[in-house]
C-alpha cells in the first residue's frame, strides 16, 4: 500500500489551526491568491509528507511559503533546506517569502509568483 502524501490525517488538527490563525502576511498574500485570481487554485496550508506548506498550487505543482523571523536562525535555515528538498522530491517547486517582502512590497511578490507559474 502506498503511504498518503497529501493532508495527512494525523496532521488535520494542526492544519485547521494554522488556516485560523494565520500571520498578516498570510492574510494578505491569501486575498490575493483566493478564487483563482491568479488563473489557478492555491490552498492554503495544504499537507505535503511529513509538512504542511503554506500555500500550495496542484496544478502547478508549486508551493508558496511565507517565513516569519522564526526562519532566520541557522537551524530554521538548515530545516527549510531539508523542508525544500522533501517538496523538490516529489516534483514541487518552492519560492520563498519573507513577511517584510508581502507586507511591504506585495506587487513584487505578486509578479515573482505569476513568474513561476508561467515556468510551471
Amino acid at each position: 500500500m502506498l503511504e498518503q502524501i497529501f493532508n495527512r490525517t494525523e496532521y488535520l488538527e494542526r492544519r485547521r489551526e494554522l488556516r485560523s490563525q494565520p500571520t498578516e502576511s498570510e492574510k494578505r498574500l491569501w486575498q490575493v491568491l483566493r478564487s483563482g485570481q491568479l488563473g489557478v487554485k492555491f490552498r492554503r496550508q495544504h499537507g505535503i509528507g511529513y509538512y504542511i506548506a503554506d500555500f500550495y498550487c496542484a496544478s502547478r505543482q508549486l508551493v508558496i511559503e511565507v517565513d516569519g523571523d522564526s526562519h532566520f536562525s541557522q537551524e530554521a535555515q538548515e530545516n527549510d533546506a531539508i523542508r525544500t528538498k522533501f517538496f523538490n522530491a516529489c516534483g514541487i517547486q518552492v519560492i520563498r517569502f519573507t513577511n517584510q517582502d508581502v507586507m511591504k512590497n506585495l506587487d513584487a511578490v505578486i509578479a515573482s509568483i505569476r513568474d513561476s507559474l508561467q515556468t510551471n
